[in-house]
């Protein structure tokens, strides 16, 4: 078989963008009087900090390649940041920047020439399609146990977890770090949403409690898209072990893959600053505070949720039955099934929108 074919053939595997799904509802949801609340991406929508902004404007004038790896002062700034908020220690060295988290979570697979690549049974689908372009085995499981004696390469740990809100607790992290280690299975952990925990506080798989002391087999991936408001900026990083670390460099370095010096300097600035990031939580929890209630009152039982920026949420029907009835009051959310079959009677409410929306939702739903 050619290149060109086998390259065909796993486009060809890709599934088909699930948002194009949701624009009949869109168009719904529009059409009411008072437009529409959009709470089926979470995308921010609050400014990105004014000292953030400085920082990018003020390294405007950068006609030269920037270095993959990044400046000293990012990864400085990036290893302060886990330190300082999550206990966790990693040389500077090892931090290695991202044009944002997602094509990093796309290409891990491929740059690290997987066969079998597992992710979690409900699932930002991101991780599925990365495995399908390494033309990988894609297994969507919770349970190691369940794997069977075949060979894994990855597996994806996401806590707090994109849609559910679930977070993982350290001992359950230790088991799947134990059951990797033994197997030589490396194991890459999605944290982006790991700064807003509520009812329970996330813990990164990098933190002693969970590894040991020893990053051997590990990566975390970070982002300042929820942190920061600076999803428009492609802004992450990944850490942990250092031959990993290494590796990925080296292969990145081929591939062109270059975080604009601007926004290297505006991620600086963002991971050294932690007042921002607490006003942007507060405006999160109050925003959470108003939109529970109000959901659950109109009949909608929310599970999981401890964290980050979304409602699990059921009121017992189809997935597409609810996100029908919640677009007829021009509320825009996302089916579950578009994370897992195991979400076919969910939604994912986003709180990721203006005050003000978040208002219109609340009065609409009593």
């Amino acid at each position: 078989m050619s290149t060109a074919t086998t390259l065909e053939n796993r486009v060809n595997k890709l599934p088909d963008f699930p948002w194009d799904r949701l624009e009949p509802y869109k168009e719904r949801a529009l059409a009411h009087p008072d437009g529409i609340v959009d709470l089926s991406i979470g995308t921010p929508v609050d400014p990105v900090p004014q000292i953030v902004q400085d920082a990018l404007v003020q390294a405007a004038d950068s006609p030269g390649y920037p270095f993959t790896h990044g400046t000293k002062a990012l990864r400085e700034a990036a290893a302060g940041w886990l330190r300082r908020r999550h206990g966790v220690t990693v040389d500077q060295q090892d931090v290695l920047p991202l044009i944002g988290s997602k094509e990093f979570v796309a290409w891990l697979p491929t740059y690290l020439g997987a066969r079998r690549v597992v992710f979690p049974e409900l699932a930002y689908p991101t991780y599925d399609v990365g495995a399908r372009l390494a033309g990988a085995v894609g297994t969507a499981s919770d349970s190691t146990v369940a794997l069977g004696p075949e060979r894994v390469d990855l597996i994806w740990v996401n806590s707090p977890g994109n849609p559910t809100g679930r977070v993982l607790p350290a001992e359950h992290l230790r088991k799947v770090v134990s059951w990797a280690r033994e197997r030589g299975t490396i194991v890459a952990s999605d944290e982006c949403y790991i700064e807003l925990g509520w009812e329970e506080e996330p813990v990164s798989i990098l933190h002693p409690d969970v590894c040991g002391g020893s990053h051997e087999g590990l990566l975390a991936v970070h982002s300042l898209s929820k942190r920061s408001n600076l999803a428009g900026y492609r802004a992450g990083f990944v850490t942990g072990d250092p031959v990993l670390v290494k590796r990925l460099l080296e292969t990145r370095k081929h591939a062109g893959m270059l975080m604009p010096q601007p926004v290297q300097a505006a991620m600086t600035v963002a991971f050294g600053d932690d007042a921002h990031a607490d006003r942007q939580r507060e405006l999160y929890a109050a925003r959470r505070a108003l939109l529970r209630p109000a959901l659950e009152r109109a009949g909608w039982h929310i599970d999981h949720s401890t964290a980050g920026l979304y409602f699990w949420a059921s009121n017992g029907q189809s997935a597409w039955d609810q996100v029908a009835k919640l677009s007829e009051i021009g509320i825009l959310v996302a089916p579950g099934e578009f994370y897992g079959s195991a979400g076919e009677r969910h939604i994912r409410i986003a709180v990721t929108a203006t005050d003000e929306r978040i208002g219109a939702a609340v009065r609409r739903l009593q």
